[in-house]
């Protein structure tokens, strides 16, 4: 008799294991399917231009559902308001960058709002001793895109003070720049000054739009959230810029009482910001981050 034939052996690349059912079943890879997914295949929900209009509604009802968290955040935000007045009381250019700039950065500032967002959206009630720690489970990733920001706010400001000092003789002090910015004799100035905050306010919007409360909810990387942010912007231009204008008139208004609007305007648009993201971003393979809290 002619011996059996050798069973061929699996390629060298594949490795068997037992399957659930008795038989064996081939893997290519050890990690297969559990990195997340590039900036590029993150779906994009479309939206409305109404849509804006429901986020604001949608971050009042979270104020009101946890108006203590709301408040707290809300003071951060006034007390940074007047240290920056006090601060660059001297340096008007950086002023007039920052005073604008700081609160495009609130996706990072707000991060216990959309993690109190979060937890209502989940049926739980916030607390504010998780929304302090809410960066603690994504420290990394948080910090790098915090940087890349403050590396914006930057040369922004560096951006204004050369604005500033080929407009005039010397650098005028506070009082002198607000005049300067009235004044029509100094249009050529005030379209300078305008174009630079137009060009670094609409930078800092495109790639933070949705980025902070992505990579708190997900396990996606700076640079991912960051490209999924301006593909947003590039992609459904209109209504972002709808909501764009609609964060400017209400931020500009409340900072009109010495910043004492913020008190609530903050708190509301970063939990309008939260409902933003979750609009915009829809579901793909990539897990929510790892939350001790939820055990």
């Amino acid at each position: 008799m002619s011996p059996e034939p050798t069973p061929s052996m699996p390629p060298s690349n594949e490795r068997t294991h037992p399957a659930a059912g008795g038989g064996e079943k081939a893997i290519d890879s050890v990690a297969a399917g559990a990195h997340s997914p590039s900036a590029f295949d993150i779906p994009l929900n479309p939206l409305r231009f109404g849509d804006p209009l429901r986020w604001i509604a949608a971050g009042w009802r979270d104020f009101r559902r946890c108006p203590g968290i709301g408040l707290f955040y809300g003071a951060c935000f006034v007390a940074m308001g007047w240290a920056l007045l006090k601060l660059y009381e001297q340096a008007p250019a950086y002023v007039l960058a920052l005073s604008a700039g700081f609160l495009l950065m609130g996706p990072f500032l707000c991060l216990g709002l959309y993690r109190a967002s979060q937890r209502l959206e989940e049926g739980r009630q916030p607390d504010l001793g998780d929304s302090l720690l809410a960066w603690d489970t994504r420290t990394g990733q948080l910090a790098i895109f915090g940087f890349v920001l403050l590396v914006l706010e930057m040369l922004w400001g560096r951006a204004a003070m050369v604005v500033f000092a080929v407009s005039f003789d010397g650098m005028p002090d506070f009082q002198g720049s607000l005049r300067a910015l009235l004044d029509p004799a100094n249009l050529g100035f005030i379209v300078a000054w305008l174009a630079v905050g137009a060009i670094f306010a609409g930078l800092i919007f495109a790639v933070s739009v949705v980025s902070m409360p992505m990579i708190l909810h997900r396990q996606t990387d700076a640079i991912s959230a960051g490209l999924t942010s301006l593909r947003l912007v590039l992609t459904q231009t209109g209504v972002m810029l709808g909501w764009a204008l609609l964060i400017v008139v209400v931020v500009g208004l409340a900072m009109l009482p010495w910043f004492l609007g913020l008190l609530v305007a903050g708190p509301v648009i970063g939990h309008a910001s939260w409902h933003a993201y979750r609009a915009a971003v829809g579901e793909s393979g990539a897990a929510p981050a790892a939350d001790p809290a939820a055990s």
